[in-house]
């Protein structure tokens, strides 16, 4: 033991881990423990567990696995960090001298920077260096370690946990096939009747080769009659087995489309209720790919693969039980490779799982690319970027295939070794068969009808082994989508949902405060707005406007405090009855595929022509509407591509006016517009604003002179509010805004800037 450890007693230091980061009782009083790390790899590089903690005073370990040992914090103590090759480490130093090393797989390197930071800061405050700022820091409740600032949620305490598929949420399909249980049970039964035909003609055999063609052969004369039965017989139960194989195709066939179509509209139906947060941290193509992909390849299995599953169980139960009342001894033999084939399902099912869902990961990131790339081809051209996104889809696309490739080596292997056992089981069936009619235990039609049935015995377990497959695709496919019909929105409906007649307008805004993921936007802001008031939201890039607007349209919901409109918090509202009296123009316009008088009535469907003219008129688009070749009834394509900027920004003001709202939210409504044009919709907003409640943010200040009053936000709060003669008179944080635009310089940066010239080009 090293003269600067100190061993300790494992009763001083529990050993659960998670009750050491707790604070129970072990640590030394006043203690507090400042980081964990939970190592897995031991000194020699083989996965073992060890925890390191470092508190206000030492660092301790169980890593020498002799107990804990402590090293007490002194000036000349280092921690040094290093990864290579996927293996971490943190080495911990006397002067020149490292007293011990702690080795770790990357997954736990997240916890080893939190640590070392940790421990330069606790030697920096113990030399008389520390920043009093993070003092009084906030520490998260379960490891103690402190919160990155802006953030009330420790990385090390909240990773998203990625859980395995399992192949039990099949069944949670159930769900939408519960509608179509008449049909189904009706499946069944057809599927019981046509699998209990196709057994008929093996069984029909036995007769047919020991009353019928081996007397012959011997030289008995044939009887007709019993012929004609025997074939008849054959026929009869194949055109059954058809006929009834024909009906349960088409039956289950229709009802698992609708099991798929009822899926696809419920998981789109749930994903429209999501919040906005949950869009923000979501690719567009991945959630297409679920919707779309992996609803058809559900569709799919259930047509005809589970089909093929329950065809398959009811062949081998049936077959099972004539070949055991045929001849037990000759079933046994006939069932030994079934262990083994079992085992191997079992061993290769789990790889198949969690290889099915990689490709699925893998095929959202390509149909990622082909969602950023072909809506913003105009910018791609622009740039001539046309090979670079090329690369992109060869590089997703060789990253699908590289994953495919692996999971098919396991595939053909298993499926070929399958299909020999089945053969090498066969093979066995016939020696046994062979030397039971040598010892004439069993006639030659016994034999013929026993191989018949082991042929269909065997090929039905081969064809159950290549299910797996197609289930565990499924399981995958399956999981995904569960993953999004299982998250709950963080904008919730009201239980009991206040109604909405009308709105006056009045909003009040009382200590509210917002975080995006672990990042504060929003802190302790209060404001009132009157009914019929114009506000003007002014600041710089970051400092929460466009939040605000999207907490006041409840978006997203406040973290603390409480945002009220007519007295009632708007929490208690109805989600779709509270929008429907606001109206919103965002800064980046955005117009779906069909007409221009569809889109203006997009939150009207119901609008007359005139009224969408008159909010045309309102907001200076009829004039360049009636300049379009089809006029109202004009394409604009997708998402307005045919349209200028101006244009597309003039079309959603007039559908946000088409509404009546008696809330108007405008997000940079006139940013993407030219002079003239602005001041065309100026003048339409002048006279629209009477008698509703109005929130602007606009980037040049001069069109925010009419607001009845500004509101300067810096960093998630208020710190100025009035008219713009009073703020101008003030000379503060609107003042400096307004006269940084006017001299066109960079209004987040307040600080004079030195130009800095390198000596060499002094002179030149």
């Amino acid at each position: 033991m090293l003269p600067s450890s100190r061993s300790l007693n494992t009763a001083e230091i529990p050993a659960d881990f998670d009750n050491v980061a707790a604070g129970e009782p072990g640590l030394r009083p006043g203690e507090l423990v400042l980081a964990t790390l939970g190592t897995d790899l031991n000194a020699s590089l083989q996965f073992a567990s060890s925890k390191v903690l470092l508190t206000t005073e030492r660092m301790i370990s169980d890593s020498d696995g002799k107990g804990w040992t402590s090293w007490p914090l002194k000036s000349d103590l280092t921690l040094h960090h290093s990864d290579h090759a996927g293996v971490g480490s943190l080495t911990l130093h006397e002067g020149e001298h490292c007293i011990a090393r702690w080795r770790y797989t990357l997954a736990q390197d997240v916890a080893a920077v939190r640590l070392l930071q940790q421990f330069e800061k606790q030697q920096a405050s113990r030399d008389g260096q520390v920043d009093d700022s993070d003092e009084h820091a906030a520490r998260c409740p379960s490891c103690h370690s402190p919160l990155p600032d802006d953030s009330e949620e420790c990385t090390l305490c909240h990773r998203e946990l990625v859980q395995p598929a399992s192949t039990w949420v099949l069944f949670r399909l159930w769900r939408f096939a519960r509608p179509y249980k008449l049909q189904l049970l009706l499946g069944f039964l057809l599927t019981l009747a046509s699998t209990a035909a196709t057994l008929v003609p093996p069984y029909l055999t036995m007769p047919l080769m020991d009353e019928i063609l081996i007397p012959t052969h011997n030289g008995t004369q044939i009887d007709t009659h019993d012929v004609l039965i025997l074939l008849g017989g054959l026929l009869g139960a194949a055109l059954t087995a058809w006929g009834l194989g024909w009906w349960r195709t088409y039956l289950l066939a229709l009802v698992s489309e609708r099991i798929g179509a009822d899926l696809r509209t419920a998981t789109f139906d749930h994903l429209l209720q999501l919040s906005l947060e949950y869009f923000g941290a979501k690719r567009t193509g991945d959630l297409i790919a679920r919707i779309g992909n992996e609803s058809d390849r559900i569709c799919v299995f259930l047509s005809l693969h589970a089909l093929d599953f329950v065809t398959d169980v009811l062949m081998l139960l049936m077959t099972a039980t004539i070949l055991f009342s045929i001849n037990p001894w000759l079933t046994v033999v006939t069932l030994v490779p079934l262990p083994l084939i079992a085992w191997m399902i079992h061993l290769v099912r789990d790889r198949l799982r969690t290889g099915f869902e990689k490709i699925d990961r893998i095929w959202g990131d390509v149909t990622n690319v082909l969602a950023d790339t072909i809506p913003g081809i105009r910018v791609v051209k622009a740039f001539a970027q046309e090979s670079r996104e090329s690369q992109r889809f060869k590089d997703a696309n060789q990253h699908n295939l590289a994953v495919n490739d692996k999971l098919n080596r396991i595939w053909s292997l298993f499926a070929p070794t399958v299909t020999m056992l089945t053969e090498v089981g066969l093979l066995v069936v016939w020696g046994f068969g062979i030397w039971l009619v040598t010892h004439r235990s069993i006639s030659v039609g016994v034999l013929v009808a026993f191989i018949a049935y082991i042929g269909r015995f065997y090929g039905r377990l081969d064809s159950m082994s290549r299910i797996v497959s197609h289930t565990q695709k499924a399981a995958a496919g399956a999981k995904r989508i569960f993953d999004i019909l299982d998250h709950s929105s963080s904008v919730p409906e009201p239980a009991n949902p206040v109604p909405v007649p009308q709105v006056q307008g009045a909003i009040k805004i009382r200590d509210i405060g917002f975080r995006y993921g672990s990042r504060r936007i929003i802190r302790g802001m209060t404001l009132d707005i009157r009914p019929g008031e114009m506000i003007g939201l002014v600041g710089h890039s970051g400092s929460g406007k466009s939040t605000l607007v999207n907490l006041i349209c409840r978006f997203y919901d406040v973290s603390d405090g409480a945002i009220s409109v007519d007295g009632v918090d708007i929490r208690r509202f109805a989600l779709a009855d509270y929008r429907r009296h606001i109206g919103l123009v965002l800064q980046e316009p955005f117009l779906f595929h069909g007409t221009i008088a569809e889109n203006i009535a997009y939150g009207k469907p119901d609008a007359t022509r005139t009224e969408i003219i008159a909010a045309a008129r309102a907001a200076h688009a009829h004039e360049f509407i009636l300049r379009l070749r089809h006029g109202y009834d004009s394409i604009v394509g997708e998402r307005g591509q045919g349209l200028s900027g101006g244009e597309r920004q003039r079309i959603s003001i007039a559908r946000a006016l088409l509404i009546n709202p008696r809330i108007l939210m405008l997000d940079e409504a006139t940013s993407s517009v030219d002079t003239e044009t602005e001041k065309e919709i100026q003048k339409a907003l002048d006279n629209l604003v009477q008698g509703r409640t109005t929130i602007a943010i606009a980037h040049r200040l001069s069109t925010l002179r009419r607001a009845d009053r500004l509101v300067v936000m810096d960093r998630g709060e208020v710190v100025e509010v009035g008219s713009h003669e009073e703020l101008m008179a003030a000379r503060g944080a609107y003042w400096r805004l307004y006269e940084a635009q006017v001299r066109n310089v960079d209004t987040e940066d307040s600080e004079p800037q030195t130009l800095h010239i390198p000596l060499a080009k002094v002179g030149t």
